[in-house]
């Protein structure tokens, strides 16, 4: 039995795998409409989530199963102050497979040590958040052919965004990555990932405060927005949230070919300008989350269509 705690948990060949599958569901959704039938799929989300949350559970209803679980905290017993261990234990008996969203880090972690079905973590406070990276991967290889020879930059919040330290850890594994990461000196990368990640594996990267100074040289655009959920003091949240807003006239310094994504919601960081640019890819980039859940739920579960 496997579990997904972080995009490391699949080496680079079971990621390209993985993301052939995604790419075959999205040509052949037919060909994987019962693939599930009889299975169940626990939404265990301990933190509000619209995208991941219901990628998943459209996820499960396209391969054929249904799906159980909950949305908040407040509407299970964690109210009542169950442990973490206690519900996956429970769960274990309901459902085949479970995603569990958690503000706390390594909650997934400690679930998917008693659970007695796959556990995914989506998402556990800013630490990981695997399925957006693989959602990511997938749009990213979709639209430009390839994983490997980017310069990448990274904007917003890099250091609470758990997709932007996710992401960082899967893409280095990958020839040719170059990143430059974009934020004001309060939200810069966390030493962690800048001394163990980049610097330990001689990634090249630069960090840069203005948007507009690496705009000309990127090849994918990474937007994320300054998340209020994160901060401790109002003050800087308010600060900081509108520090980065990508306009058409940004666009415009971009080369023709680049990519935006961004792992949504977007607050402001994002004008709605820019969504008519065949540039802006972050709602194509949602229903790739669905393609990819649907292949990790097929994977994690053992099933194989041919």
């Amino acid at each position: 039995m496997r579990h997904l705690m972080s995009p490391l948990d699949f080496s680079v060949d079971e990621l390209d795998k993985l993301l052939d599958l995604a790419n075959d569901i999205e040509k052949n959704p037919g060909k994987y409409a019962h693939a599930c039938e009889g299975k169940k799929l626990a939404t265990c989300f301990y933190e509000p989530s619209t995208r991941t949350r219901l990628s998943f559970e459209a996820a499960m209803l396209n391969l054929g199963g249904s799906v159980l679980g909950f949305s908040s905290a407040d509407s299970s017993s964690a109210a009542k102050g169950e442990s973490v261990s206690d519900t996956i234990r429970i769960i274990s008996c309901y459902a085949d497979i479970c995603a569990m969203r958690h503000p706390k880090e390594g909650a997934p972690l400690v679930a998917s040590q008693k659970s007695l079905i796959p556990v995914i973590n989506a998402g556990d406070g800013g630490h990981q958040h695997p399925t957006q990276t693989l959602t990511d991967l997938l749009t990213i290889r979709s639209l430009k052919g390839r994983l490997g020879d980017l310069t990448i930059g990274l904007c917003g919040d890099l250091k609470f965004g758990r997709t932007v330290h996710s992401l960082i850890n899967a893409l280095i594994r990958y020839p040719g990555i170059r990143f430059v990461l974009i934020s004001p000196e309060e939200l810069k990368i966390p030493s962690y990932i800048r001394e163990d990640v980049l610097v330990a594996n001689g990634i090249p990267f630069t960090e840069v405060e203005r948007l507009e100074d690496a705009m000309p040289e990127l090849d994918i655009l990474y937007m994320t927005r300054v998340q209020k959920e994160r901060f401790f003091n109002e003050e800087d949240y308010v600060r900081l949230k509108n520090y980065y807003i990508l306009t058409k006239a940004k666009m415009e310094l971009a080369k023709e070919d680049m990519l935006v994504l961004h792992p949504l919601p977007r607050v402001n960081e994002i004008s709605v300008e820019v969504d008519d640019d065949p540039r802006a890819a972050y709602f194509r980039q949602a229903q790739y989350g669905v393609y990819v859940r649907m292949a990790l739920i097929l994977t994690l579960l053992g099933i194989e269509v041919n």
